[in-house]
């Protein structure tokens, strides 16, 4: 797994029951699979370290997998 550093906003799809991402400035969809419950607020500007899941498949077709391993909130 390869780490990167995003910085985007939190969203949540309601698809297939609901997940969480990130949407990067650049348009870039990210499925977060272990989002924290300090950052679950959708429209939340967050900076985060992430190891891409490059081996998994994502279940509802949107966004490339991450796992957070770091987070820093950029908004109150």
């Amino acid at each position: 797994m390869k780490k990167k550093t995003i910085t985007g906003t939190v969203t949540h799809q309601k698809i297939e029951g609901g997940f969480w991402g990130i949407v990067d400035a650049q348009g870039g969809q990210w499925m977060v699979v272990n989002m924290p419950e300090q950052i679950k607020y959708p429209g939340k500007e967050v900076r985060v370290v992430v190891h891409v899941m490059d081996d998994q498949v994502g279940f509802a077709m949107w966004g490339t997998p991450v796992r957070i391993v770091s987070f820093h909130t950029m908004t109150p």
